[in-house]
């Protein structure tokens, strides 16, 4: 952390002691080896500081949205293996050989992309083929997959390490969905291994469970899991149950810097769309929709304040927002507010800040942005 980054009062802390406690659970639960998804930042945790975490903690891949991720990793040291998941053009393909990454593969056209990117490195290509048994986002359908999976185990330029497939509804343990799309991804790996079976090729590696799947649907788990909001302490939805006891990883703080008493008729914010009903006090926060801390909280969400939740009040800023202390509310200029984590008996959870955002807790997570300052304790 820079000296002037050390100097803003609002902070985010990243336990890497929790870190490791759930992904300790998460193999206690499933049994299986874990590939940890740190795309996106690693869910607004920071890319490489939790990766290379995880890579001390013995994690047996890892997996990323995009190339430019994957390199991000490799040039910070990070041996274990990646997975690159996102779908890639032609141009991406030399940068995922050359650094050493695997490659989604989902569709006959990527394998033949990827063995002419293999050719003219002079070397294999690790892919993992890409089985879409509902999601309709990349993957070549189920019913459809027997072409690529006889042309990539019979490729001479890649190495098939795995076969896997997304789950659209795994979050809530009682979606349908879920069964449909298990029964359609093991007709593809039968193909899979009666093809295997007649080349005398090893099987790939099988994986389907993401967070919700590791939570809530053991016929996921197959040969390897991936969790990836589940591994930062954080449930994907609200009907998601949680049998491991994860813990969350990310804490959002930040400090008063002004106190007033607003009067009674008195507006707070742009737009004047809250009005004080009697004589208050109010706080100013220094964080905003520019670091990420969502406008949807305008007037609806709420902060730790002295261990109490107080309520935002007025439009969030792009820098800062105001909270309402009440007629009898106290607090100091510097005092620590708290906006994800505990204090004293208080507690706020990304799920109820997501909550009250109309939202999601991804997206609370990956919204904080750069700006912010992060610190890391643990570990």
């Amino acid at each position: 952390m820079s000296d002037l980054a050390s100097q803003r009062p609002t902070r985010i802390r990243v336990d890497l002691d929790a870190l490791a406690e759930n992904l300790r659970g998460i193999r206690r639960h499933t049994g299986k080896p874990v590939m940890g998804i740190v795309k996106a930042n690693a869910y607004g945790h920071g890319l490489v500081p939790v990766a290379r975490h995880l890579e001390s903690q013995g994690i047996d891949q890892l997996g990323v949205a995009f190339v430019e991720e994957g390199i991000a990793l490799r040039r910070a040291g990070l041996r274990v293996p990646i997975l690159v998941m996102g779908g890639v053009y032609g141009k991406q393909l030399q940068d995922f050989v050359t650094h050493d990454l695997e490659i989604t593969v989902s569709s006959i056209d990527k394998l033949r992309l990827a063995e002419a990117a293999a050719e003219a490195a002079g070397r294999q290509a690790v892919v993992h083929l890409k089985i879409d048994t509902g999601m309709e986002r990349v993957g070549v359908h189920s019913y459809s997959c027997q072409g690529l999976i006889d042309a990539a185990l019979a490729s001479h330029g890649c190495v098939v390490k795995g076969v896997y497939s997304h789950l659209a509804c795994a979050d809530d343990p009682t979606h349908p969905m879920t069964a449909q799309q298990i029964a359609r991804f093991a007709e593809a790996c039968a193909h899979v291994e009666r093809a295997c079976a007649r080349s005398g090729g090893p099987m790939p590696i099988r994986h389907l469970a993401n967070s919700g799947g590791v939570l809530h649907f053991p016929d996921t788990w197959l040969d390897m899991v991936r969790p990836g909001i589940a591994l930062y302490g954080a449930l994907p939805d609200p009907a998601s149950r949680d049998p491991i006891g994860l813990k969350p990883v990310l804490s959002l703080t930040s400090r008063v810097v002004y106190f007033k008493v607003v009067r009674a008729g008195a507006t707070v914010s742009y737009g004047a769309t809250w009005t004080a009903g009697t004589d208050t006090r109010v706080i100013t926060i220094p964080i905003g929709y520019g670091d990420g801390w969502p406008r949807a909280l305008s007037s609806k969400g709420e902060v730790l304040v002295r261990g109490l939740r107080k309520p935002i009040i007025g439009r969030v800023c792009m820098d800062q927002f105001m909270v309402d202390l009440g007629p009898e509310g106290t607090a100091y200029n510097e005092d620590e507010v708290v906006l994800i984590g505990t204090q004293g008996d208080g507690a706020m959870s990304v799920e109820a800040v997501a909550e009250r955002a109309g939202t999601i807790p991804y997206e609370i997570l990956t919204g904080l942005n750069e700006r912010i300052p992060r610190e890391y304790v643990g570990g």
